[in-house]
């Protein structure tokens, strides 16, 4: 049998997806009795020495039941009562507690034996009664010490008394709510704050300072779960993971906690606190407080790349132990078994967990699934892991019920080996094992690939076996550089940034400086090119020294740190950016850039980062949707630069970064205002929905063209179908027109507002109807007017480039139809020829070049004659003068479709529009390029003499007049708004 057709039975014999209560009755039949026999010798004798008491419990809780939360505190309540039906003395509860235990590990294993239960049910069920059992033991003794000390306080930051609680952090399996059939309990106890409880002699208590109280507590819980009587125990209770581990006190408080992680707190402990969680149910400041305090200490704000050298040392470490002990039959610590697949998982949230909020979660199969939702890993990597980790589970869990130990070795006896093949539904031991080998044999690949070794970048030809010692790459270096680079270097290294630099940055810029050097010998062909990137390199690491995880970056990504180098001599606005914004660098050393996605991809990768930003959490709100825009861009451009993309490509990829922005800030501003006001109400009488708001976006410009570069701005005009006297649904309701507007500053806020990751983007807003003088959004019905009566020759001209981009889909569509409508009113080609060719002659005399350009042989791209705004007009033109005869022009905004469409129409030469296209795209790129570079559009116009020649022969073929000889006439506001 193949590993292949062997793994795809493992899955369906040994977890069912979702349990089969056919299975099973009240009352188990003799079959199923000799089925836990095969099971679990444990729970087998539990049924014969208690059948009656066994079966009086499957009566209340079937087999082919499930136990919900309720249930299981129910049933911790009614097992710790004494006879009098109250809680029962110490003794009492230990015994009750114990046999509740009892009797559902019976039915668990049971369960599991048939086949009953699925791998999240069963460990869930297992993780609520362990909640449970601790929650009621921290309050029973709490009571007990409370009548002997008092209740514990402490004074608040107000100088107000408070009552100080003890928090229970479950850590590993329980955290994770992932506990196993014979598991032991991982636990951290911590309190508030120093204090002393309020004892008072008089009353018969006594007062002790909190530290004492809190650990009598701890000791009182342990001792209720973990003390091994007659009856066996409840929980073992593990205490090592506290701060300090064995020998330091059982509780810690807040203040100490802080103090631990900020000074002491390892990556092994990082580790751990991924899965903690707190179980003892304490007030909601408390749990705030905490989360506050452990958050930051296992995520990093950033792609968290420190993380690499520790989890090396803990990698290395596993393979050491696994090749110490040669221990095939441990199913957790062996080889490719449960220790690898969680080392991988676990890897991936302490490095992306700070910025990628879908990995803040405790599962492992759900942390599993968003690895795989955010493409760290393949399918087949997941299918792997997924399917090892069911499996592994599984045998776990049954390794286990055959004699209730926390054992993950599998059974030497011959007996055990064969009833553990039958229970997990295999003919045989040897059947299970090839399964067991296969699944061992698909979690090493991804666990081997895991933060491998540093990479080690060599610059020797390949016949040379070892690399050149860094003095003599340094020697390489300083003759490859001029001298002006030579100093400035020595000058950096030399710096009293450099100097103050913490041991730990200073070590990290030491790392990472050899990379460095290696990445600019890999240019050393290209002098130039190496010296015109390092003054930007030394800007780029005196932004990032003080920040010194991004050294860790550089260090542990040579090879990409490669591509780094020609990156900043190409483009001094990248460079600008990544010091700016060293986030970036994650997204440019991970070489992101080699695939630009598409609109799609674009939407879930955003739709996934704002999946944990809570409704009213504005600021992390613009942080994501700032970083997102950058992060996108910036791998736009490295593509660009890089891999040479087509113009049209580009331009396409930035277009729809920015129309994915828009969508989802329209969904939380419109979500936002709708929590507060309710749904306004919409034009057919019925409050709007969140599929339809009323509301819609339109772009112009470049952004309705698809024609967006790195620097554009978003030409916006808001457009509503509310009725705007009518009042919204909520309980603050407002009217119609209220809404749409507080709606349209709440977008302008998300998009434009200045944080400390930029702006998402800068929005013009002038091309609305009355420009600046008019309000920020208009119904359609408001829109189709002013366009019919009042717009400009210009503001029609401006339509041809408007598109609407997202928001309610009759919204969108009526403004399509206005558009159409408007384009297409009968106009005289004389008429359109005049008022285009003056508004052109306007905006160059405003514009265009001064004379001193001109005469030192300049050339603006855009506005001089021959440019690019000749291109535009000439489309917009011919849109204007012939759309009511040929309704096809007005489709498309873009002007390369507009010059197709004129072409296929006949109304222009096929080669008019071939040339007025080809001129139009060698523009637009060298626009890109020049923004790349941050330089001006003002060129050398002999470069560009042959492309401007034949743009202004086309401008005076078709428009029929030159521009010079246009008399300047044009109104005021169409200065004011062009």
């Amino acid at each position: 049998m193949s590993s292949a057709t062997q793994l795809e039975r493992s899955s369906a014999s040994v977890y069912p997806s979702t349990p089969n209560p056919a299975i099973a009755a009240s009352q188990p039949t003799p079959e199923q009795i000799e089925r836990l026999a095969i099971a679990s010798e444990f729970a087998h004798q539990i049924w014969q020495n208690k059948t009656t008491s066994c079966q009086t419990f499957l009566r209340s809780y079937p087999l082919d039941t499930t136990l919900t939360n309720q249930h299981i505190d129910d049933l911790i309540q009614d097992y710790t009562l004494n006879e009098d039906y109250e809680v029962a003395d110490e003794a009492g509860v230990m015994s009750g507690l114990r046999r509740l235990r009892m009797l559902l590990m019976m039915r668990w294993i049971w369960q599991d034996a048939l086949g009953l239960t699925t791998i999240e049910q069963l460990t869930d069920e297992l993780s609520e009664f362990a909640d449970g059992c601790i929650v009621f033991a921290k309050n029973y003794t709490y009571e007990q010490l409370v009548k002997r000390y008092g209740q514990p306080t402490f004074i608040d930051a107000q100088g107000q008394r408070q009552i100080d609680d003890m928090a229970i952090m479950a850590m590993g399996k329980l955290g994770a709510k992932e506990l196993n059939l014979s598991s032991d309990i991982d636990l951290i106890f911590i309190h508030q704050a120093y204090g002393e409880t309020d004892g008072d002699k008089a009353k018969g208590t006594k007062c002790i300072d909190n530290k004492r109280f809190m650990n009598r507590l701890g000791q009182g819980i342990i001792k209720l779960l973990d003390t091994n009587t007659a009856d066996g125990f409840v929980f073992r209770v593990d205490m090592r993971l506290r701060p300090w581990g064995d020998g330091s006190d059982l509780a810690i408080h807040l203040a100490a906690l802080e103090k631990y992680f900020a000074n002491h707190g390892r990556a092994w402990e990082r580790f751990a606190w991924l899965k903690a969680r707190e179980v003892s149910r304490i007030d909601k400041d408390f749990a705030e407080q905490l989360d506050e305090l452990i958050k930051p200490f296992v995520f990093r704000y950033y792609v968290d790349f420190s993380a690499f050298a520790a989890l090396r040392e803990m990698k290395s470490l596993i393979q050491n132990q696994v090749a110490q002990r040669e221990d095939l039959d441990n199913i957790k610590l062996g080889a490719g078994g449960i220790r690898d697949i969680e080392f991988v998982v676990q890897a991936f949230q302490l490095i992306y967990g700070g910025r990628q909020p879908q990995l803040q979660v405790k599962s492992c199969l759900q942390t599993l699934q968003a690895l795989h939702e955010l493409e760290y890993l393949d399918a087949q990597t997941y299918e792997d892991l997924e399917g090892a980790y069911r499996f592994l589970r599984r045998l776990e869990h049954g390794i286990q019920a055959i004699h209730d130990q926390q054992t993950q070795r599998l059974p030497s006896d011959d007996k055990w080996r064969h009833n553990l093949a039958i229970t997990l539904g295999f003919n045989n031991w040897t059947a299970l094992l090839d399964v067991l080998n296969a699944h061992r044999d698909n979690v090493s690949v991804p666990f081997e690939r895991m933060v491998t070794e540093r990479q080690s970048p060599s610059i020797l030809p390949e016949d040379e076996t070892e690399e050149e010692p860094f003095t003599e790459q340094l020697a390489q270096l300083e003759a490859l550089l001029s001298p002006e680079n030579v100093e400035r270097l020595q000058v950096f290294w030399s710096s009293k940034m450099v100097a103050n630099l913490s041991d730990e940055a200073k070590e990290r810029l030491d790392d990472a400086y050899p990379v460095i050097v290696h990445a600019l010998l890999t240019q050393a062909a290209k002098a130039h090119l190496v010296n015109t990137a390092v003054p930007r390199l030394i800007t780029l690491l005196e932004a990032i020294c003080r920040r010194s995880i991004y050294l860790v970056m550089i260090a542990e990504n040579p090879n990409a740190t490669v591509s780094l180098i020609p990156m900043l001599s190409a483009s001094p606005w990248i460079a600008s950016e990544l010091a700016q914004y060293p986030v970036l660098l994650d997204t440019f050393l991970q070489q992101r850039y080699r695939h630009l996605p598409d609109k799609v991809e674009l939407r879930d990768i955003l739709r996934q980062l704002l999946l944990r930003v809570e409704p009213d959490d504005e600021e992390e709100l613009l942080s994501v949707l700032r970083l997102f825009k950058k992060s996108q861009v910036l791998a736009v451009a490295a593509s660009d630069v890089i891999a040479e993309r087509p113009i049209m490509q580009v331009s396409d990829s930035l277009t729809f970064i920015a129309e994915v922005v828009l969508e989802a800030a329209l969904e939380r501003a419109f979500a936002s205002l709708v929590k507060r006001h309710g749904y306004p109400i919409g034009h057919n009488g019925d409050p709007v929905t969140e599929a339809d708001c009323g509301f819609a976006i339109i772009g112009y410009g470049k952004l309705g063209g698809l024609e967006l570069s790195y620097s554009s701005d978003l030409d916006l005009v808001f457009l509503h179908q509310i009725k705007e006297q009518a009042m919204s649904t909520g309980e603050k309701s407002v009217s119609g027109m209220k809404f749409a507007a507080r709606l349209a500053q709440k977008l302008m806020t998300y998009l434009n507002t200045q944080t400390r990751d930029g702006r998402a983007y800068e929005i013009d807003m002038r091309l609305r109807p009355s420009g600046n003088a008019g309000m920020m959004v208009v119904s359609s019905h408001a829109f189709e007017t002013y366009q019919r009566d009042k717009a400009w020759a210009w503001e029609h001209q401006a339509l041809v480039r408007a598109r609407a981009i997202c928001g309610d889909r009759r919204a969108m569509t009526r403004f399509n139809d206005i558009r159409r409508d408007i384009l297409m009113m009968p106009r005289t080609l004389e008429e359109v020829r005049v008022e285009v060719t003056s508004m052109r002659i306007k905006m160059q005399t405003h514009l265009g070049s001064d004379k001193w350009a001109q005469q030192s042989g300049k050339f603006n791209l855009k506005q001089d004659a021959g440019g690019i705004v000749d291109i535009e007009f000439m489309a917009q033109f011919a849109v204007l003068a012939y759309a009511h005869e040929y309704p096809d022009l007005t489709k498309w905004p873009d002007n390369v479709r507009i010059f197709e469409t004129l072409a296929s129409l006949g109304i222009w030469p096929q080669q008019t529009c071939d040339d007025l296209t080809m001129a139009y795209l060698r523009i637009r790129a060298a626009t890109h390029q020049l923004a790349l570079s941050e330089q001006t559009l003002s060129v050398d116009e002999s470069l560009w003499h042959e492309t401007r020649i034949l743009v202004q022969a086309q401008w005076q073929h078709l428009m029929g007049v030159a521009t010079s000889s246009m008399s300047d006439n044009m109104p005021s506001r169409e200065d004011e708004d062009s």
